[in-house]
C-alpha cells in the first residue's frame, strides 16, 4: 500500500506540473507484435528484430504473436477489435493497408478508422527472378520471348490478391503480354516453382530471394524500386526497361495500433521506434534482410497510408483485379 500511495503521489504531482500522468508507468506490462503472416517469413523476421529492440529499449518483453491468413486481414481484424491499451500492435503492409481495400469488396476490418499510426518500419523490393536454366540476361529478353510465346511463359505468386500477384500483372498490363498466373500458398513455394521449373519467374521479395540469387539458384533481372538496391547493385530497375518507364511496386511494413490507443502511448511507442530504427544494429538486422529502415512521425506514416489506399486502389481497377 505505502509504494501505491507514493505513485499517486508522484501521479498527482505531476498533474500539477502539467505533465500528462496517465500512462506515465507505461508500458508495465508485456508488449504483443501481432503479424499477419507465418513465422519465417520477412515480416516476421524483422517484426522479431525489432521486437529484440523495443524490448531493451522500453523495458518490457515483447511477444511475437503470428496470425496467418488473408494477406493480413485476419492478423488486422483482430487488433483494430483490441483493447486500446498501447499493449497490442500491429505490423501493417501493403496488402492490410494498401492492396487488401482494391480487392476485396468488404473487409473485416476499416484500414483508416480502426487504426492510430505509430511508425514506419521498412520499405522491402521485389526482385524479377527467373530460372538459370532459361539464360535470360535481361527483362527484354523474358519480355521478347512471352510476345513470341503468348500463353506458354507462367509467373508463380504468393497468392491471389499478393503483392507478387500484382507485379506480375502489373507486368503483363504495361509490356501488353499474354502469360499466366500460378498462385502458391506463400512465397517460398512460388520460388521453389521457378527454380524447379513448373513457373517461369515470379516477382520475390528481396529477402526471400537473395540467398538463392547469391547461390545461383535464381536468376534476378530487375527490381522493382526506382532506385537499385544495395544488396544487388549490379541488377537494373524494371523502370531502366524501355517497356517499363514508371514502373514501381514496394513491399512495406509500418507499426500501427488500435484506434483510441491514448496519444501520450502513441509518443512513447514512437520515440522508441524512432531510437532503435536509428540504432546501427537493427539497421544492420533489417538491411541483412534486403529490407530498407525507415521511421516517420505518426503524421508521415497516416498520409503514406491514405496514399497507399489511393494509389492501389487506382492500378487494382486498371487492372481489373477483383476477389470478393
Amino acid at each position: 500500500m505505502k509504494t501505491g500511495k507514493l505513485l499517486l503521489c508522484a501521479a498527482v504531482s505531476a498533474t500539477m506540473m502539467g505533465a500528462a500522468p496517465a500512462y506515465a508507468a507505461y508500458p508495465d506490462q508485456p508488449l504483443r507484435i501481432v503479424v499477419g503472416y507465418a513465422a519465417g517469413g520477412t515480416t516476421d523476421i524483422l517484426a522479431r528484430a525489432l521486437g529484440e529492440q523495443l524490448a531493451e529499449e522500453l523495458g518490457t518483453s515483447v511477444v511475437i504473436e503470428n496470425k496467418p491468413g488473408a494477406a493480413g486481414s485476419i492478423a488486422a481484424a483482430y487488433v483494430q477489435n483490441a483493447k486500446p491499451d498501447g499493449y497490442t500492435v500491429f505490423i501493417a503492409t501493403v496488402s492490410s493497408h494498401g492492396m487488401n481495400p482494391a480487392l476485396y469488396n468488404k473487409l473485416n476490418y476499416d484500414p483508416v478508422k480502426g487504426f492510430a499510426p505509430i511508425s514506419m518500419l521498412a520499405s522491402i523490393p521485389l526482385v524479377l527472378v527467373t530460372d538459370p536454366k532459361l539464360k535470360f540476361k535481361s527483362v527484354a529478353e523474358l519480355v521478347e520471348t512471352a510476345r513470341a510465346k503468348p500463353g506458354v511463359l507462367n509467373y508463380s505468386s504468393s497468392g491471389n490478391g499478393s503483392p507478387v500477384h500484382i507485379a506480375g500483372a502489373m507486368f503483363a498490363d504495361q509490356a501488353k503480354l499474354d502469360i499466366v498466373h500460378v498462385p502458391y500458398k506463400g512465397g517460398a513455394p512460388a520460388n521453389m516453382a521457378v527454380m524447379s521449373g513448373d513457373a517461369q519467374f515470379t516477382f520475390a521479395t528481396l529477402p526471400a530471394a537473395l540467398p538463392q540469387v547469391k547461390g545461383g539458384k535464381l536468376d534476378a533481372l530487375a527490381v522493382t524500386t526506382k532506385q537499385r538496391s544495395t544488396e544487388l547493385p549490379e541488377v537494373p530497375t524494371m523502370a531502366e526497361d524501355k517497356n517499363f518507364t514508371g514502373y514501381e511496386i514496394n513491399t512495406w511494413n509500418a507499426l500501427l495500433a488500435p484506434a483510441g490507443t491514448p496519444d501520450d502511448v502513441i509518443q512513447v511507442l514512437n520515440k522508441a521506434v524512432t531510437k532503435v530504427m536509428g540504432a546501427g544494429k537493427l539497421q544492420e538486422s533489417f538491411r541483412r534482410e534486403g529490407a530498407l529502415p525507415q521511421s516517420s512521425t505518426p503524421e508521415e506514416l497516416k498520409a503514406f497510408i491514405d496514399q497507399q489506399l489511393k494509389y492501389w486502389h487506382d492500378v487494382v481497377k486498371k487492372l481489373n483485379i477483383h476477389l470478393s
